[in-house]
């Protein structure tokens, strides 16, 4: 492969990329046709190396249950791990279960938990994060790797720069993410001043389905469902 791109002049490059617009063009299209017709969301993320006897893929189970019984769908990565636990728990409810999915090398593959027509594949990160950002009334996260900081730090990116509106963020599992919290607040707010006070605000820990669904439930008693972007 690095041979064949060394051998690849300049203008060859550009010119697939140019090409490269079209697709990139179709999984948007693709993504807000049917993305649009799913109704009020939560997204859950988290690793996809948890198995099922892993008690996070247990609580994410159970969360999605609750979210599903409290009105809403749940949006996932639609592979396995915490993914496959999300789906599972909205399929469980009867609830709306959406996959989006995403060509990797290792790890990914559909769970089957998603519905039939709500399983939706993406060759591109960033249109897939669109979709989760624009189609989601609020983030849950549980344990996870790389994937799942790039989706919870986008997130609050967005909303700290006011490029999409309010919605809560919730952190599962205190032994997981309060060391991260503890680093977020000692050493970005109060060593380095490199956020506001007021960003940290926006994360909400909690360790049971109880407090994550109590979360969402208030923050729509006192704000409108409103679509992002």
């Amino acid at each position: 492969m690095r041979k064949e791109v060394r051998e690849k002049g300049w203008n060859d490059l550009k010119t697939n990329d140019s090409w490269a617009t079209f697709k990139i063009l179709s999984e948007f299209v693709m993504g807000f046709e049917r993305m649009s017709r799913i109704g009020p969301c939560v997204s859950i993320f988290g690793s996809a190396r948890l198995k099922p006897d892993n008690k996070y893929y247990q609580l994410a189970t159970e969360i999605a249950q609750k979210i599903v019984e409290n009105g809403y769908g749940v949006i996932t990565g639609g592979g396995p791990g915490v993914m496959e636990a999300g789906n599972k728990g909205a399929h469980l409810a009867g609830g709306t279960s959406v996959g989006l999915n995403i060509a990797l090398p290792f790890e990914q593959h559909d769970n089957p938990y998603i519905d039939h027509d709500k399983s939706l594949d993406f060759d591109y990160f960033f249109a897939r994060k669109v979709m989760f950002v624009k189609y989601s009334q609020g983030f849950v996260v549980m344990p996870g790797g790389f994937g799942t900081l790039d989706e919870l730090f986008e997130a609050i990116t967005l909303i700290q720069t006011k490029k999409i509106a309010k919605f809560p963020i919730i952190l599962v599992g205190t032994e997981f993410w309060e060391g991260l919290l503890d680093w977020v607040k000692s050493t970005l707010d109060k060593k380095f001043f490199t956020i506001s006070p007021e960003d940290i605000d926006l994360l909400h820990l909690v360790d049971t389905s109880e407090e994550a669904v109590q979360i969402i439930n208030e923050f729509y008693a006192k704000y409108s469902l409103s679509p992002n972007f």
